[in-house]
This record gives structure tokens, C-alpha cells and sequence, in this order.
């Protein structure tokens, strides 16, 4: 059985990354080898984030710094600049910003740090704003860029970086981690497990929250009963009013929030009218919970759309007689009887227009009208 280890500082949210910790330990403590530009790669889920956090800690605040540590852990040490986005892109203005920090000396730790969690998301222009950054950086500055994958980012910027390429965890590993954290029935952290395709943060949500469990599963089987024009309508449509109801309901809560502390900040009372020197900060503010929404929303489909690979990934596999590996066993009745009734290139056609309709989302395209078009590949075995 998988044991979770005592957390410890700076390494304590990082879990599975054995291989990496050492690279980025080692490095932290020896200036003499450190390269001044890291990119840490891996699938979503894979603990990006907290080992890039975690070896800034170590780099700024060094073995002995418990404090600068914890500082950095949470975000408020001063040679830390983090930037991540909620939105769809990275904005060139923060991109700009950042780079113009990067060479600010340490004020307090070692090393000044610039973290970038979401480099994925800039575009060709706001990436070149950082190559010269990047290229010529001060000797006590050092940038960490995360991604999916190194062919998320420019061949300039790949160049420029060294690249830590991080490894996926077993459905057991991830089952097991799930219950130690949250008191998950094992069982059900391992169906979770399973269906978030191993992705920790996926897996933590499906085991601790049955409504999710229960709108994945009759997503799938909708899908599943698609049969005309009449269900692909009213399929499209559902997905994405679901979508848009699980993004509305765990955004509203913090997009008031955010209100209210906005004008208490600039002392206005509750129920009082909005003075106008007041209104161009509340129409920023909605603004960014606007493009946050947006992202959240791509995002949510993204994750519908990564089920449904899943579900015709298990018939390509059932159509090639391997059954190791099923991801979605609770329909194995169905997805064989599927295997049976299509042929391995009606199912390739379905596969391949899910990942073009991924793209499609992250090009702007209408939500409901690329989900029409792909469930009517599902139909027909064709593309529109």
C-alpha cells in the first residue's frame, strides 16, 4: 500500500516527484550549477505548481529560513514575483511587468524568483516580451515557467530554458493519496482516481463530491443514447448549461466577495450608491471575474471533452481486445457493445474530432454549435 509522507518544509505539498525534488534540491543548493531559467513540465494534475512554489522557497530562503519559507509558500515573501492567470491568455501588460522585476536585486532572500504557472497561455507576442529577460538574466535571478508540455512554448523560449519533465502517477498512487488526504472511501477515491485519468486535483474533487461523480456519469451516457439531430441539440445543450452552472456556482460566492472588499476598501458602506470615481475600479474588477468566468467555463468543457476521450479511448482499446486499463468500467456493457457495432475507424474519426474540438474551444468558437459538430461525428461517423 501507498504511504503518504509527513509533510515537511519547502517539499511537503509535492507528492510523487521523487526524481524531481532531488534535481531541484540539488540545484537550490549549488549556485555553482543552478541554471537561471527553468520550465517544469507534466499533464494537468501533476504538481506543477507546488514543486515550482517549493523551489522557490529553497532558493530563496535556503535550508535554514523556516520563516522565508513559509513566506514564500504564501506568496507574500518580497523576492517572490508570481504570475498566473484565471483568464484565457497572459496579458503582454503582466508579461511586461514581470520581466521589468526581474532585474530588481533580492531584497531579503538569496535569489529574486519569477514564477510563471500558466506558460502555456502566451501568446507568440506577449513571449518574446520575455526572451531577452530570460536570455540575459541577473545572476541572482531565477525564472521558473510551467507547462504541459515544452512544445506548449516557442522553440525561443525552450532554448533559453532547462526543462524538468515530470512523471505521471499510478491510478493506485493517486487512490491512495485521496484517502489518506480527505477520508475517502478507498473505493470510491479509486474510481475517482480512474476516472480523473490520475490527475490529483480531478481526483480529489470526484471522491469528496458526489454531485460532480453523478453529472460526469450521466454526461457519458447521454452521449451514449445519441442517435439524430434531435439528440445532438438537446446533448450539446446540456453540457453546456451544466457547464455553465457548475462555473456560476463556484464563481458567484468569490466574485461578490471580491465586491465587497473592494468597496470597503475605498470606504464605501453597504447599499450606498457608487460614487463615479468608484466605478471605473468596479467595471475592471468585472471585468477579470468576466475573463475568469470565460476560462473557467473553457476549462470545464475542456474536462467534459477529456471524459469522452476516455470513454472512446476504452472502445478502441475494447476494439483491439485489451481490456487492461478500461478507464470507465461502470459502462463496460456498453462500450463493448459499441466496440461490436462500429468499426476501429469510425471510433479513430470520433477521437480525432474530440481533440480538434478542444482546439476549437480554445480558438474562441461557440461552445454549444462545436459541441453540435462533434456529436454529430458521434452519429454519423463523419465530420460535418
Amino acid at each position: 500500500m501507498t504511504t503518504v509522507a509527513a509533510p515537511s518544509l519547502p517539499w511537503g505539498e509535492v507528492w510523487g516527484q521523487d526524481e524531481a525534488v532531488e534535481t531541484l534540491r540539488a540545484a537550490a543548493a549549488d549556485p555553482g550549477a543552478l541554471a537561471h531559467a527553468w520550465l517544469i513540465t507534466g499533464p494537468p494534475g501533476s504538481g506543477r505548481a507546488p514543486l515550482a512554489r517549493a523551489f522557490a522557497a529553497a532558493l530563496i530562503a535556503g535550508p535554514d529560513d523556516e520563516h522565508g519559507m513559509r513566506q514564500v509558500l504564501a506568496g507574500t515573501h518580497p523576492d517572490l514575483t508570481a504570475l498566473r492567470t484565471e483568464g484565457v491568455i497572459i496579458r503582454i501588460e503582466d508579461a511586461r511587468a514581470m520581466a521589468a522585476r526581474s532585474y530588481l536585486a533580492p531584497s531579503a532572500g538569496r535569489y529574486r524568483v519569477m514564477l510563471m504557472e500558466d506558460a502555456d497561455r502566451m501568446t507568440e507576442r506577449t513571449s518574446n516580451v520575455l526572451l531577452k529577460a530570460l536570455e540575459e538574466p541577473p545572476a541572482d535571478t531565477v525564472w521558473i515557467l510551467c507547462a504541459p508540455s515544452d512544445a506548449d512554448l516557442l522553440p525561443t523560449i525552450r532554448s533559453r530554458v532547462r526543462v524538468l519533465r515530470l512523471r505521471e502517477p499510478e491510478v493506485e498512487q493517486v487512490a491512495a493519496l485521496i484517502t489518506a488526504r480527505t477520508g475517502a472511501d478507498p473505493a470510491v477515491a479509486e474510481q475517482a482516481a480512474r476516472h480523473a485519468q490520475r490527475h490529483i486535483g480531478m481526483a480529489q474533487r470526484l471522491a469528496t463530491d458526489e454531485a460532480s461523480r453523478r453529472r460526469r456519469d450521466e454526461t457519458l451516457r447521454a452521449v451514449l443514447r445519441v442517435r439524430g439531430i434531435a439528440d445532438v441539440v438537446e446533448v450539446a445543450g446540456q453540457i453546456v448549461q451544466a457547464a455553465t452552472d457548475d462555473v456560476k456556482a463556484l464563481t458567484a460566492e468569490r466574485d461578490e466577495s471580491e465586491r465587497a472588499s473592494l468597496l470597503r476598501t475605498v470606504g464605501i458602506p453597504d447599499g450606498s450608491k457608487i460614487p463615479p470615481a468608484v466605478r471605473a475600479q468596479l467595471s475592471a474588477l468585472e471585468d477579470e471575474q468576466k475573463r475568469r468566468a470565460t476560462r473557467s467555463l473553457r476549462d470545464g468543457l475542456d474536462r467534459v471533452l477529456t471524459d469522452l476521450q476516455s470513454l472512446y479511448r476504452d472502445v478502441v482499446m475494447l476494439q483491439f481486445r485489451r481490456d487492461e486499463g478500461i478507464i470507465n468500467l461502470e459502462l463496460v456493457d456498453d462500450l463493448r457493445a459499441l466496440a461490436a457495432a462500429w468499426s476501429a475507424e469510425r471510433t479513430l474519426t470520433v477521437l480525432d474530432h474530440i481533440a480538434e474540438t478542444r482546439e476549437a474551444l480554445e480558438q474562441n468558437v461557440q461552445p454549444t454549435l462545436a459541441l453540435e459538430s462533434l456529436l454529430v461525428t458521434v452519429v454519423s461517423g463523419r465530420k460535418p
